[in-house]
This record gives structure tokens, sequence and C-alpha cells, in this order.
């Protein structure tokens, strides 16, 4: 979720950084009193995302910018469609313009590569999710983008859930105890309420896990032979999850496993940026 004071910090930030004492161009240039419009135009076709972010870097520059946004977040556009127009005094429009198109451009492209996911498992009932591979200091907008696409976010941070990893189960059982007793003891110091994902990445971890009170189970790079064994292992008593080795490829054969949720770092990490363009009309 974008909230309000995470909309503003963050897209202050992105302002400061591009123009620390001011746009010399802009301001050496152009009239103070010269006006324009600025259309979003649609170099592609995509899923769009980010129309709050986009208009914040306007109206952070300039109150007295006016930003219309003509799309809501998740809505498919085609090339050439006209996505949103900004007016006000030319100067803050093309103040703003770079940081305005970075944050859309980049939230579009995740919304789009997301929608590709999960048309790509429609019919199976799994949930394509996001990771915490995000970029650092924009998580909030990127997970925004991953819901546009029609995605589904993993928890927010290290603080939200429980998410043991083999490191962290190595540590764990480092005196020798049995890793389902491990589990159960460690996890009588959280809150009844805490959700608990255990990843394993062989067959013969599942049964502890599950003895050991996993909500979710993570399978890691499984082949799709041992996904079938593990969601028939798991059943009712936790949610299947796959990770690892996931794409556009190979994300269909991994639903049609039978698990309920796949995680996929790409969504986030690897989404290239849409074409979209900011065409100026003066007057």
């Amino acid at each position: 979720m974008i909230t309000a004071a995470i909309l503003t910090r963050v897209v202050s930030s992105a302002l400061e950084e591009d123009a620390p004492w001011g746009d010399l161009t802009s301001t050496a240039l152009l009239p103070a009193d010269a006006t324009a419009t600025a259309d979003l135009v649609a170099r592609e076709a995509g899923v769009f995302s980010g129309g709050d972010v986009f208009a914040a870097a306007f109206t952070l520059t300039d109150p007295t910018v006016a930003v219309d946004v003509h799309v809501g977040d998740g809505d498919v556009f085609a090339p050439g469609d006209v996505l949103a127009s900004a007016s006000g005094p030319a100067r803050s429009l093309l103040t703003a313009e770079r940081v305005a198109l970075n944050f859309v451009q980049r939230m579009s492209g995740i919304a789009t590569l997301t929608a590709a996911y999960v048309h790509a498992v429609e019919g199976t009932g799994v949930r394509i999710a996001d990771t915490r591979k995000t970029t650092p200091g924009l998580r909030a907008f990127e997970r925004h983008a991953v819901v546009s696409g029609g995605g589904s976010n993993h928890r927010y941070s290290l603080s939200d859930a429980v998410m043991a990893k083999d490191n962290h189960l190595a540590v764990l059982t480092r005196t020798g105890a049995d890793l389902a007793t491990a589990l159960r003891e460690a996890l009588t110091r959280l809150p009844h309420t805490t959700h608990v994902v255990v990843e394993v990445d062989r067959l013969d971890q599942i049964a502890a896990v599950l003895d050991g009170g996993a909500d979710t189970v993570l399978l890691d790079n499984f082949s799709l032979d041992d996904l079938r064994a593990g969601v028939a292992l798991i059943g009712e008593r936790a949610t299947a999850e796959a990770s690892g080795g996931v794409n556009l490829d190979t994300v269909r054969g991994i639903a049609e496993t039978g698990v309920d949720v796949i995680s996929v770092g790409a969504l986030t990490h690897s989404a290239r940026a849409l074409d979209l363009g900011l065409d100026l009309r003066i007057g």
C-alpha cells in the first residue's frame, strides 16, 4: 500500500536528487510565464500503474500544476493512448518530467510483466506473488505495481512474517536438535498470529517442517516431479509455495503441479521499463 506519507517522502526525495539546486536549464531558457500541457503517451502496449505517483511528481514540484490521469492502475493500454496530462508552468513541467516518467515507466513495466505471469497460469487457481527483491526505497511502489498487474504481495518486510530459509535452519539445528522440535520451540517465542513460512530444498524435510508448525512450506528449486510429490505430502496441512527457476516458459508447468502460490523475484528485479513519453503542447 502506498500511503500518503510514503508517496510524499519517496517522490520528494527523487525530485531533490534530480534538481538539488533547481533546474538550471528550465530557469535559464524558459520565460517564467510560459505555460504548457504535457501528455503522457504510450509508445507500446502495456498495463498501467503509478497514476498517483506520476501526479505527485508534478504537484510536489509546483502545486499550481493540474494533473489529470485518464486511466486507472491495472488498465490495459495500446500504443498511442494518452494516459495522463499535466498542465501548468512550462518550467515546472520540465523540471518534474524525468522523475514522473521514471516512476510510471518502472511501475507500468512491473505491472505488465506481472500480468503476463498471471495470464500464463490462468485457470490453475495459483497466485503469482512478488518477493523482497525490490529496488531499495521503492518497495511500496513496486509492490503496488505487482497488484496492478493482477499479482499478490508476499510479506512486505522482515518484520511481517517468519520466513525460515536454509541458513536459518542450519543455525537453528546447530546443536543437533531435530528440525521439528527446534521449530516448535522457536515458535513459542512468537505471537500466535504470526504466519510462518519455512523453505525446504528436499522432499525429506517436509514432514519435519509440517510437524514443526509451518503455515506455508516453500518448495525451493524443486523439479516438477518433486513439486507434485511435495504437494501430496503437504496436503491440507499448509500452503504449498514454489519458488526458484520461475520464468514465463516454466511458470505454467509449475502451476499445474498443484502448488497454491508461485513467488517470482523477476517481477520486480527484472522488469523492463515501458516506453512511455511525455509530449509537450505549448500554450
